[in-house]
């Protein structure tokens, strides 16, 4: 029989999902660790960090639990690497939040191109008015980031009969898609209907979305961004927001949560919605199969998939 393997998960609900998906012959036990508290067991061989949360006082378990991974329940682990000690390999949720992301990206995309977000103000006024909308068929998308979030919205969008431009650091031909590299990006963007950002949060994508960038967009260009705020200049967005020369749908921001003065809030041209990407109900199976993947893997001495850090 494999060796008796503790897992702990912020959630009462994670842990009953979780459980139902263990192979009891493996042995693996559950313990439910908010971060509020310190730990319920004396060791751990895998701890799953609260999501969307503050981690408080749990890295500073760490070492005397002594865990062999630390899983998180997000795509993304940008500023994971200033509480995680040396060596404890971290994975991220991979599989878990593409599908949703993707919904989102098209409900953005159908909100700004088919004037639904107007519509349901013209409700609450009680009034009735329509004009011909931009649409979404026959334009061209430029897609800034070609991960696990990128692939997602391009399957999604195909039905759609929009012609897709997909960007990464380096050019390729992947599933055969030709993926454009990130050098051509402004020249890309000068043909752009809808420039979407995809990307991950971290220094490397910082302000990718630049003044430069958005300049480069055609008039009446949309901007979406359901990757990371910090990629995207927010005070050179807002300047071509306000001037009427772009429009934007996007999930997140920075800073975030948005102030409530912030000008985005209020400018008719802007479409927000709050970081909610992922917060779909079906997370919680998909968070619940991960962790149990997670949890095997250990018990049979196999390799955890999805480690981003200190692998």
């Amino acid at each position: 029989m494999a060796e008796h393997l503790i897992v702990t998960v912020p959630t009462e609900h994670l842990a009953n999902d979780v459980r139902a998906r263990l192979d009891p012959a493996l042995g693996i036990e559950v313990v439910v660790w908010p971060n509020e508290d310190a730990p319920p067991v004396e060791r751990a061989d895998m701890v799953v960090m609260p999501y969307m949360s503050e981690v408080g006082s749990m890295p500073g378990h760490f070492a005397a639990l002594g865990p062999r991974l630390v899983q998180g329940q997000s795509i993304g682990y940008d500023g994971v690497e200033e509480y995680l000690p040396d060596g404890l390999p971290f994975a991220n949720a991979a599989s878990v939040h593409e599908t949703a992301t993707a919904e989102l990206t098209i409900g953005l995309l159908l909100m700004a191109q088919r004037q639904l977000a107007d519509f349901v103000r013209q409700q609450d006024r009680a009034e009735w008015g329509k004009t011909w909308s931009r649409g979404l068929s026959d334009r061209r998308v430029v897609l800034l980031g070609y991960g696990g979030v990128g692939k997602a919205i391009a399957a999604r969008l195909a039905p759609f009969e929009v012609e897709v431009v997909p960007v990464a650091s380096r050019a390729r031909a992947e599933g055969g898609v030709e993926v454009r590299a990130i050098s051509e990006l402004h020249e890309l963007a000068a043909t752009a209907d809808i420039l979407i950002n995809a990307l991950p949060g971290g220094p490397a994508t910082r302000h990718i979305v630049d003044d430069a960038l958005l300049s480069s967009l055609p008039d009446d260009a949309l901007v979406v961004n359901v990757g990371r705020g910090t990629s995207v200049d927010t005070d050179a967005l807002v300047d071509h927001l306000r001037r009427g020369r772009l429009r934007m749908a996007s999930d997140v921001f920075d800073p975030e949560p948005l102030p409530a003065d912030h000008p985005l809030w209020s400018l008719p041209n802007a479409i927000v919605t709050p970081h909610a990407g992922g917060i779909s109900r079906a997370m919680f199976g998909r968070v619940a199969k991960l962790v149990a993947e997670q949890a095997g893997r250990l018990a049979r001495g196999e390799r955890p998939i999805n480690v981003v850090l200190n692998d």
